[in-house]
């Protein structure tokens, strides 16, 4: 076992860098840099690793990513979408934990349009927790249904689908798409979730009389403030399931029709336009450095033989398939805990994807898998990520402890959505398997 070494010394530094509070970028390059220059020919491997470097990230395949981060930005930002949940919260009448529903249908509609899961988690937590505290709902419902803004992670259009979808050697396109149903599926777990609960424990979400509004206003409500966000998502999804599109056409028509939208809704500043190109330059900026990181570490294992070498160890172990990518997202929940989804995924795909093709396990199937734990671990305790948005958007006396507690019950239902695409792939397959292209 040759590979182990080189495995010791290249994971061994990465994780000590990390531990040390060095940037996630930062390590990987400082690891590729020692790795390649001692493993990899000396001089000329950098010079080999730093052109594929800049190939890693001159790729038409990720020009998706700064669209959809655009996108949601000026959504985001414009607040045009608060229209939108007034006229959803029309329709819900006095069913149990009525705003917690809104909050669920409006991170969901929101996710297939902005593709952020932090920005989604932190516009519906400063929305939405004020004013069920103040009808009287019990702050683990109302903060919990707050973290339904994870599913931007996986409903499209998703940037962070698009980066694995890259890793893994996938279709972006079928990649988007795979995400819909297991997304549908866990806002349908969340909402069953509230109303059970809610109608066995009345006190905790405090029934309230709506105002009544007659059905003219409701239907007309919802083709003046609804309607137009469906466009957004036909200009993006539906362009790219029927396959008139590519990603990347799709995205750049997605940012024209939300400029569009928010200019109908007389929201389109230039503060607006400049803050939204501001954090999309430095969100996407983050992302392709930390990119270029996992492709050079990516090659140092490839080259070093430690892929190989751990293929052949796994297929040693005689393992059912479906034990070992169980086995891979139980190392992902568990990273999740102490890591951001983002470097999480560059550091462990270049070690699994070799794994997963050796097993005939399709890798779709696997990249969505991967895609739902990156979800979990935005919501686990202590680093998950959506738990600082929602630690800085929410009351100050609410405390950070009772944060963690009002998750439990949502991972839970995430676990159980994760178990369900495991055991019935055909959730993730069946609509990139139907696209036109």
């Amino acid at each position: 076992m040759e590979w182990l070494f080189p495995f010791a010394i290249i994971f061994g530094l990465f994780l000590i860098f990390l531990s040390i509070g060095i940037p996630v970028f930062l390590a990987f390059t400082i690891v590729d840099i020692i790795g390649i220059y001692f493993f990899w020919g000396g001089l000329e491997g950098l010079n080999n690793f730093f052109h594929s470097a800049f190939a890693s990230i001159a790729n038409f395949t990720l020009l998706p990513v700064p669209f959809f981060i655009l996108m949601g930005e000026i959504l985001a930002r414009s607040g045009v979408f608060i229209n939108a949940l007034d006229t959803l919260d029309k329709f819900l009448g006095r069913i149990p934990g009525r705003l917690c529903i809104l909050t669920i249908m409006g991170a969901c509609i929101f996710s297939a349009l902005s593709g952020s899961a932090m920005g989604t988690t932190a516009m519906f937590g400063a929305l939405m927790i004020p004013e069920m505290e103040k009808r009287g709902y019990r702050l683990d419902i109302a903060i919990g249904s707050c973290t339904s803004g994870g599913l931007a992670v996986i409903i499209p259009p998703s940037a962070l689908a698009v980066v694995i979808a890259t890793l893994g050697d996938v279709s972006v396109g079928k990649m988007l798409i795979s995400g819909i149903i297991p997304g549908v599926i866990m806002a349908c777990l969340y909402i069953a979730y509230i109303i059970i609960r809610c109608t066995i424990q009345p006190e905790i979400a405090p029934p309230y009389e709506p105002s009544k509004v007659s059905w003219f206003v409701k239907i007309s409500a919802l083709f003046k403030n609804v309607m137009p966000f469906f466009i957004i998502v036909m200009a993006v999804t539906g362009v790219v399931f029927f396959g008139i599109a590519t990603p990347t056409e799709a995205a750049a028509w997605g940012v024209l029709t939300s400029i569009g939208v928010t200019a109908i809704y007389k929201r389109l500043t230039w503060a607006v336009i400049k803050n939204s190109i501001q954090d999309t330059l430095r969100i996407t900026i983050m992302m392709f450095m930390i990119l270029t990181g996992a492709v050079g570490f990516s090659q140092i294992l490839n080259y070093t033989g430690i892929s190989s070498g751990l293929t052949s160890l796994i297929n040693a172990l005689d393992w059912p398939p479906l034990m070992i990518v169980a086995t891979m997202q139980f190392i992902l929940l568990i990273m999740g805990c102490f890591m951001e989804s983002l470097p999480m995924l560059m550091t462990t795909f270049p070690v699994f994807m070799p794994i997963i093709k050796t097993l005939n396990v399709d890798p779709l199937w696997f990249c969505l898998l991967s895609l739902l734990s990156a979800d979990v671990g935005m919501k686990t305790p202590p680093f998950g990520l959506v738990l600082f948005v929602l630690r800085g958007v929410i009351p100050s006396h609410v405390t950070t402890m009772a944060i963690y507690k009002s998750i439990g019950w949502f991972i839970f239902l995430d676990l159980v959505a994760i178990l369900s695409v495991m055991l019935f792939p055909q959730l993730a397959t069946f609509l990139p398997s139907i696209m036109k292209r």
